[in-house]
């Protein structure tokens, strides 16, 4: 059953299915810039309504308003690819994941950090320690 499920040709379908409806949806509703990038085909200006937190990946499309940093592009292209290896079970398996993304495993996947979840963590630099000059 899960070769049939999964990284097959019917999850392959479901992805062009919902790749079809992600590029409908955003044609509809976006007023922004439309361009290709990390894979996806990324929609701007969309109505804050019109998809789920700072935007929802809808098999190769991202709907969004403005959130478009690099790092939200590659959270959004793993998922991408959880439709491709799910097809139409990727919405209902999310679903069942849970709402909270911290313990969402398809957003663990995807990378907290990147997904805007978490703050980055930074490379601690300190600066060097001045010297005391000693008195005679």
């Amino acid at each position: 059953m899960r070769r049939l499920l999964l990284d097959s040709p019917l999850s392959r379908a479901g992805y062009l299915y919902a790749t079809a409806v992600g590029l409908v949806w955003g044609a509809i509703w976006s007023t922004g810039r439309v361009e290709r990038r990390n894979g996806l085909f990324v929609f701007r200006g969309l109505p804050a309504w019109s998809f789920g937190r700072g935007g929802s990946c809808v098999g190769a499309v991202y709907l969004t308003n403005q959130n478009v940093t690099a790092d939200v592009l590659e959270h959004e292209a793993v998922h991408k690819v959880q439709w491709q290896r799910y097809g139409m079970l990727f919405p209902l398996l999310y679903l069942l994941a849970g709402r909270d993304p911290l313990k969402n495993r398809f957003e663990i996947e995807a990378g907290l950090e990147k997904g805007g979840y978490l703050r980055q963590k930074r490379a601690a630099t300190r600066a060097p320690r001045a010297r005391h000059a000693s008195t005679p």
